[in-house]
């Protein structure tokens, strides 16, 4: 017997209260476009065998990460997850708990976020972190608001080198808060002047590093300039391997750390599901988004941790929440934990290490092609190339050969100009072979 959560009279009822007829005119007002109707073309019933082996069909079409030389970055990063990553968050315990609402009796999941936060706090250079977020680019509207709550200003000053979809997310938020987003122009060359940006009607200043065209910034000015005029420094970062090689936000004075922690732990997945990461001072704790796992002890001594803060609209604070997110990302969150565990913080920096190496070689490489050229002094694992001509249409035709180049920065940022730009990240995943393979493929273009 199927479970009908309504029926018939109860539709018939809320449609009556509605003004609509029936669930037709319903969706035609919502939606401005009557019900389609008829079988589309598809198929009555196809077995599963022959679904099976269509869907492979059309996902071969598909070049994948996987089965290319792979440059490709941007925010998202190709990185080895070793295998008892996957093993481990499979485990039933792990894999079907979800977020704690009876956290007491939780335990091994506050003990993982736990843990979590404190990689998180160390990484970032910050003294405190939450329980994870979606993904970066929503952690970092959220320090964009808590920045707002603290300084109880409403304007924001946004670098142009910000990642745009992280830049795009903040305006959304702004928009539907009332408040007043400032962004520079795309600064390929980190050469923009935020500091003659400054003044003191600003909450704070959103600022990348490693940025989105890949250069590496010091911050430390910056911050003595924010803390100047009473507004706060939000430091962004899409690459969490980074952090295992440049000096930690935090140490630069940044107020609030937010960025992406897909690098460690977590595949591509065409996208998604991310980790978003959050740290800041503990003189914010009030003000901070989501939720904070503590650690105490029980009544017989024994250690235990609890939820410490969980100003979520949730739980009890409701309407007064500082935000309204939903979830932690907690599989994804211990993803990360597990595989920042297993590298320990020599493993980190060595991988940081390969990566920027690997980067280097192939800089190295692609300087000694001719009507190519790269932009970055400094860079972590990705830096920008000017290419001849539209970048876009040579990555296409570098897929075609089998080699996926990297990301056009026209696809991101589409009539600003940079027609010609292409973004290239090199992780510890290329080998000479895989830089072989782009060189030539540019060669031959070029």
């Amino acid at each position: 017997m199927r479970y009908h959560p309504l029926t018939g009279a109860d539709r018939e009822a809320m449609l009556a209260i509605i003004g609509a007829r029936d669930f037709d005119e319903l969706f035609t007002a919502a939606t401005g476009a009557a019900p389609l109707e008829g079988d589309f073309g598809l198929p009555r019933a196809k077995s599963e065998i022959a679904v099976e082996r269509h869907l492979s069909r059309l996902a071969e079409k598909n070049l994948s990460a996987a089965r290319a030389p792979c440059f490709l970055g941007a925010g998202a990063y190709r990185h080895h997850v070793p295998a008892s990553v996957d093993h481990l968050i499979q485990r039933s315990e792990f894999l079907t708990s979800y977020t704690p609402y009876q956290p007491e009796i939780s335990q091994g999941t506050l003990q993982h976020l736990f843990e979590f936060q404190t990689q998180v706090a160390l990484l970032t250079g910050m003294e405190i972190a939450n329980a994870s977020m979606y993904d970066g680019s929503t952690a970092c509207a959220e320090a964009m608001l808590m920045a707002h709550r603290i300084t109880k200003r409403r304007r924001a000053l946004v670098s142009g080198a910000l990642h745009p979809h992280y830049a795009a997310v903040a305006k959304t938020a702004a928009r539907m808060a009332g408040d007043e987003i400032v962004q520079l122009p795309p600064d390929v060359t980190a050469s923009e002047d935020l500091l003659g940006r400054i003044d003191d009607s600003l909450s704070c200043v959103i600022v990348q590093t490693p940025d989105f065209f890949g250069n590496l910034r010091d911050l430390s000015e910056l911050s003595d300039a924010c803390h100047r005029h009473g507004a706060l420094l939000v430091a962004v970062f899409t690459e969490a391997v980074s952090l295992g090689a440049v000096k930690a936000p935090g140490d630069m004075g940044a107020d609030i750390v937010v960025g992406e922690g897909q690098s460690i732990g977590n595949a591509l997945n065409f996208g998604g599901p991310y980790v978003g990461l959050f740290a800041t001072r503990e003189i914010y704790l009030r003000q901070t988004p989501g939720r904070l796992c503590g650690e105490t002890v029980d009544l017989q001594g024994r250690r235990a941790f609890v939820l410490t803060l969980s100003t979520r609209e949730q739980h009890i604070r409701r309407d007064k929440a500082t935000s309204n997110i939903c979830t932690n990302s907690g599989l994804c969150a211990l993803a990360f934990s597990i595989h920042l565990s297993l590298l320990g913080e020599l493993g980190l920096r060595r991988l940081a290490h390969a990566n920027h190496a690997n980067a280097a070689r192939l800089r190295d490489e692609l300087k000694g092609l001719a009507g190519v050229e790269v932009l970055n002094e400094t860079f972590f694992n990705e830096f920008t190339v000017r290419t001849p001509g539209d970048a876009s249409k040579i990555v296409e035709a570098l897929a075609r050969r089998g080699v996926l180049a990297g990301v056009p920065v026209s696809r991101l940022l589409p009539g600003e100009g940079l027609d010609d730009l292409l973004l290239v990240a090199s992780t510890e995943l290329n080998t000479s072979e895989d830089r072989a393979a782009l060189v030539a493929g540019l060669k031959e273009l070029l």
